[in-house]
C-alpha cells in the first residue's frame, strides 16, 4: 500500500487528489497539508511513501520544503507538481531532491502512474517533457554560473567513453529504446550502462543524471 502526504494550498486541489487516490486499492492518503512548514513536519510523522508537493504556497515554498524533507534522510520521496509556466520551479525542486515532476493538469493515470513510479524508486520525467523543458531551461541548470571549472568532476572522469555517450544521450532526454538505435545495441545493455552511470555519478536516476550532465558541463544548451 503506497501512502501518500498531498501538499497543495487549494482546499479543491487537495480534494480532487483525494477522490483520485483512494479510489485505488494500492494507494492510501496519508494526511493533507496547506503549506510548506506543515508539510515538513508531517512528513517527519508521518513518512509516508512520496509526498505530492505543489511548488508556490504562501509561507514556505515547495522547494524549501522538498530540501527539507529530503535533507532529514526519511523514507519519503518527493514528486513536484508544476505548471507549464514554471518549469524553471520543477529544476529547482529536483535539485532540492526531488525524484521526478509532473505538470500539474496531468491526466489522472499519468499522476497515478507517477506515484507508483515515485514511490518503488524510479524517475518520473516523461522524456519528451525532458526535452521540452532542457530546451527552454537548460541555461537554468549550471550552478556556478561564468566559466567551467578547469578541474574536471572525478565522477565523470570514472566513466569509460561509452558511458559518457549514453549520459549524453540521456541529458538530451532520449528514452533507453532511443539510445539503443542511436548505438546499435540492445536495450539490455543500455539498462546496465545507465545503471553503472547512476552508481558511478552517485545519482538516484535519470533526473539527477541529467542535473549531474549539465552541473559537470558534459552538455550545454543546444
Amino acid at each position: 500500500m503506497i501512502s501518500v502526504l498531498i501538499v497543495d494550498d487549494h482546499t479543491m486541489q487537495r480534494l480532487g487528489f483525494r477522490m483520485l487516490l483512494e479510489s485505488q486499492d494500492d494507494m492510501r492518503v496519508a494526511g493533507e497539508a496547506a503549506g510548506g512548514g506543515r508539510a515538513v513536519r508531517l512528513a517527519a510523522e508521518l513518512r509516508p511513501d512520496v509526498v505530492l508537493m505543489d511548488v508556490r504556497m504562501p509561507g514556505l515554498d515547495g522547494i524549501e520544503a522538498t530540501r527539507r524533507i529530503v535533507s532529514a534522510g526519511g523514507p519519503s520521496r518527493v514528486l513536484i507538481l508544476t505548471t507549464f509556466d514554471l518549469d524553471e520551479y520543477a529544476f529547482a525542486g529536483l535539485r532540492a531532491g526531488a525524484g521526478g515532476f509532473l505538470v500539474k493538469d496531468a491526466q489522472p493515470e499519468e499522476l497515478l502512474a507517477g506515484i507508483r513510479a515515485i514511490a518503488s524508486g524510479d524517475a518520473v520525467v516523461a522524456p519528451a517533457l525532458t526535452r521540452r523543458l532542457i530546451s527552454r531551461y537548460a541555461h537554468l541548470l549550471p550552478s556556478g554560473g561564468g566559466a567551467p571549472s578547469v578541474t574536471p568532476d572525478p565522477r565523470l572522469e570514472a566513466l569509460t567513453e561509452r558511458e559518457r555517450e549514453v549520459l549524453e544521450a540521456i541529458a538530451r532526454g532520449l528514452t533507453n529504446g532511443e539510445i539503443a538505435g542511436r548505438f546499435h545495441v540492445a536495450e539490455s545493455t543500455v539498462k546496465t550502462h545507465v545503471g553503472r552511470i547512476l552508481a558511478k555519478i552517485g545519482a538516484r536516476d535519470r533526473v539527477q543524471a541529467v542535473i549531474f550532465a549539465y552541473d559537470t558541463r558534459l552538455v550545454g544548451p543546444e
